[in-house]
């Protein structure tokens, strides 16, 4: 193999519950091993073998954790993407078939000719501040289906749901507790923190989800955070064929945390509710003016913490 062939190797993974399944490109090499901590050292210890470009490996939520990690540790240099992105170029090939094995070879091919972008693993904390946001998300979600249960249940049942609402209660604001900790135990995170605060509209547990899912936010310029977000318009043109402005792809948690937060904001936030009224009267789908919105907060988010200004200071 010549320094240019060593050069452009790339590895797809395709992860599961139980077992994780490798391809290697250009010498389609395969093998698979569980997703256990023996199996995963097993492949660590092949693929460090290799002049690797990247691993590249699909976002699945929790099941690709061990492996990155693992990865980082070793010096492997890895790519974590969007599923959809993958499906999008299968299509784009023409590969319909599909088997675990033929999944990883895919994301192989995918990875040598898309050559995504690396990525880093998140620092210890930032990992968990995600992690608590997420758990809080999901108890927040049963009190809501507790509380429906609540209106419609017999009344014979309701002391069993309202021990049940006690529970959750004490569970949601221990999660509070554990992300006010991780914030204060981090000046860097405590600073970030604080200027996301001052926007009206965005409470703390709205500040800890943009700190441990955009990392990025004030290091990029207003355009690539809106993109990295996915609230920047995209048109879809062909020939003569206009279509409409679409969002699509992005960061689904960022922009579910902002959705949030501007439902908020726009009872409190006189900027951000003229700007609602003002597209609505234009004509704008009220969907469309809220996106806009969102688009124009974090914008404005990014440039706070990007020149280190609160929000009663900047002119905006």
């Amino acid at each position: 193999m010549n320094k240019t062939e060593a050069q452009n190797i790339n590895a797809g993974v395709d992860t599961g519950k139980d077992f994780l399944d490798i391809h290697v490109r250009p010498c389609n090499e395969y093998f698979k091993v569980t997703n256990d901590k023996k199996g995963i050292s097993a492949a660590i210890k092949r693929l460090k073998k290799l002049a690797l470009e990247r691993v590249v490996i699909e976002a699945t939520g929790r099941y690709e954790v061990a492996f990155i990690t693992a990865c980082a540790k070793a010096g492997i240099p890895f790519s974590v993407v969007n599923p959809v992105h993958v499906k999008r170029f299968a299509g784009a090939i023409g590969r319909k078939a599909k088997t675990d094995r033929l999944d990883a070879a895919l994301i192989a091919h995918f990875s040598e000719v898309i050559q995504p972008p690396l990525s880093a693993l998140k620092p210890e904390n930032m990992q968990k501040m995600a992690d608590v946001v997420a758990r809080r998300s999901q108890l927040l979600e049963m009190q809501t289906r507790e509380k429906n249960r609540l209106q419609i249940m017999p009344t014979n049942v309701h002391p069993s749901i309202k021990a049940l609402l006690l529970v959750l209660k004490k569970q949601i604001q221990k999660m509070d507790d554990e992300l006010a900790q991780l914030i204060e135990s981090c000046p860097e995170f405590k600073a970030k923190s604080d200027l996301i605060q001052s926007m009206p509209g965005i409470g703390k547990v709205s500040a800890a989800a943009l700190i441990s899912y955009l990392p990025e936010l004030g290091l990029m310029n207003n355009k690539e955070v809106a993109a990295l977000v996915g609230v920047a318009p995209m048109s879809k043109e062909s020939g003569r064929y206009k279509g409409k402005q679409v969002i699509q792809g992005g960061r689904h948690q960022v922009r579910t945390v902002l959705f949030m937060a501007m439902m908020s904001a726009m009872q409190c936030n006189a900027k951000f509710k003229s700007t609602y009224e003002r597209l609505v009267a234009a004509g704008k789908p009220k969907k469309v003016a809220i996106i806009a919105c969102v688009r124009k907060m974090i914008v404005i988010l990014n440039s706070m913490v990007r020149d280190g200004v609160m929000w009663e200071e900047k002119t905006v």
